[in-house]
């Protein structure tokens, strides 16, 4: 069977994450990266064919199956759209849109389309997420009531030096709330089996004076961000990401009604999970990602790895757990609600 032939939008992260993870995949080949600045050099020192300045002019210039958009968010509804016209199978990275209105019109068109279509939210197949939400899905902790998600970083503190970029900007889609906190607005939702029926929110920066190697600059982003969610199963959600923590973190507790199970560490690829109840603590093991031999070269390698699998069985008419359009728009307006986009 052939592979698919595959083009990446973005040179940082994709370059950095999705390139591997492809390269590494059977069922795919990377033909063609596009990037405004570095494309060519990581085509050239990649062997990748094909070398764009954008994504329209990729699709325009060489033959694609796939699309994997990973460029800023601030180009997501314009290359997704672009794409899906051109009646491509598209993966979109995170945060999926600048708006609501923007995240709806993607959602609508690869309605339109019927290619595959997915939001890259890798870290639902962290074994021990996956774990629990097979435990919350299967009934194993009861009626579910509550979900806590708490991410904490140290990247963004005061004293840390991080290069300026879009990253910083708030018109170009950055911040802590598009970075991280969409994942775990997804996590939530997917644990929770449906969609929120309302949520509301909060971000707040701490540091607004950053500095670099070339000096100060002012920050305009979140560096700290939370929602609480209401789903229609009588399940709330707390979740909150924090870039200004004294140490790294990641929790997330699930209670239902007989039991809490709890996954945490100091990283998401670093965890532990338990099953609590009024009598008993249950450490529980967990597979390691079929990929896991990948981690070497990154630890968001092998998560990759098995979304692309999820795309794949989507292509193919098979079922699948890949993040769907529907889901980046559900995730979409929780983030608007914490004042991300509009």
């Amino acid at each position: 069977m052939k592979p698919l032939r595959t083009g990446i939008v973005g040179a940082g992260f994709g370059a950095y994450a999705h390139l591997p993870a492809l390269k590494h995949h059977p069922r795919f080949e990377v033909v063609a990266i596009a990037s405004p600045a570095k494309a060519h050099d990581v085509a050239r020192r990649e062997q990748i064919p094909h070398s764009f300045r954008s994504c329209q002019e990729m699709l325009a210039g060489c033959e694609l199956d796939v699309v994997t958009i990973a460029s800023p968010p601030f180009t997501h509804a314009e290359d997704v759209l672009a794409a899906l016209a051109a009646n491509k199978h598209v993966l979109c990275e995170k945060p999926f849109a600048m708006s609501v209105a923007d995240a709806q019109a993607m959602r609508d068109a690869a309605a339109a389309a019927g290619t595959a279509c997915g939001i890259s939210h890798e870290f639902r197949f962290v074994a021990q997420v996956a774990a629990i939400k097979e435990l919350a899905a299967n009934g194993h902790l009861g009626a579910l009531r509550n979900i806590e998600v708490t991410m904490l970083r140290t990247t963004l503190r005061e004293e840390q030096t991080r290069a300026r970029s879009w990253w910083f900007e708030r018109e170009r889609g950055g911040g802590l709330a598009g970075a991280l906190l969409s994942h775990l607005i997804d996590q939530a939702n997917w644990i929770a089996g449906t969609p929120p029926l309302r949520s509301a929110g909060l971000s707040r920066t701490a540091n607004p004076q950053r500095h670099d190697d070339a000096g100060s600059f002012i920050s305009t982003v979140d560096d700290g961000a939370a929602a609480l969610v209401e789903y229609g199963n009588a399940a709330l959600a707390r979740i909150c990401a924090d870039g200004t923590a004294a140490v790294d973190g990641f929790t997330l507790a699930v209670h239902g009604e007989r039991r809490t199970a709890v996954a945490s560490g100091p990283d998401l690829d670093n965890l532990a999970l338990y099953t609590i109840d009024g009598e008993t603590t249950d450490e529980l093991d967990c597979k390691p990602s079929p990929y896991d031999q990948r981690s070497s070269i990154n630890a968001n390698v092998p998560l990759l790895m098995e979304l692309y699998d999820q795309l794949l069985e989507q292509i193919e008419g098979k079922p699948n757990d890949l993040p769907s359009f529907d889901d980046g728009l559900a995730t979409q307006r929780v983030l608007a609600s914490a004042g991300y986009g509009s």
